[in-house]
């Protein structure tokens, strides 16, 4: 075979007969009969989309959803993926890793919701909660609102509730009612209020 330093550039097919097999035995010498004489001939095929397999750490419009395994470019993936941490390429153990993390947030979801049941139990085991209001004939000066139910929780069982998510029924007059408090996105809690004079 032909070292680079001994190929002839003069005649483009010798060199390339040389480097390739075609029209040469490797020592400088052509064959005539395997010598073309119509010139380098070059194909190429159209350029080769370069696609990459990765498992999404993030959700990403237009993408996917964390943990989800998508076909990406990857130029996309080089250039945005990679270097903001957002997914990583497939291998066995990325899988296994997001399998466990998996898992893990499966658990911890399944305990907030155990803890969100267990306080909805308490809540309503707990009877009525009290709140005193001034009122003149039965019909109160002030309202009763989410804050204050959310208040008196705190104070009777010390547990944190959000006023945002203790829904109150519109209170005019003393008595009881019943307010709902959404203690997770499928726990909620119906307790019992009583509205006493001051």
């Amino acid at each position: 075979m032909a070292t680079l330093s001994s190929l002839t550039l003069r005649n483009p097919c010798t060199w390339l007969g040389q480097v390739v097999g075609r029209g040469g035995d490797g020592l400088g010498r052509t064959n005539p009969m395997n010598h073309r004489s119509s010139g380098l001939r070059i194909e190429a095929n159209k350029r080769a989309k370069k696609i990459r397999h990765v498992i999404l750490k993030e959700d990403i419009t237009g993408v996917g959803n964390s943990g989800d395994q998508v076909k990406v470019r990857a130029g996309f993936y080089r250039n945005y993926l990679l270097p903001t941490g957002k997914a990583d390429l497939i291998s066995a153990s990325v899988l296994k890793e997001m399998e466990m993390e998996k898992q893990r947030i499966e658990a911890e979801k399944m305990r907030v919701r155990e803890d969100a049941e267990q306080l909805a139990i308490l809540l309503q085991a707990v009877g009525p909660f009290k709140v005193r209001r001034k009122a003149s004939q039965g019909k109160l000066s002030g309202s009763v609102t989410s804050q204050d139910l959310a208040d008196i929780i705190k104070a009777q069982v010390n547990r944190d509730i959000m006023a945002m998510n203790v829904v109150v029924p519109e209170i005019t007059e003393l008595g009881d009612y019943v307010a709902e408090i959404k203690l997770h996105e499928d726990v909620s809690a119906r307790v019992r209020l009583t509205v006493a004079q001051s």
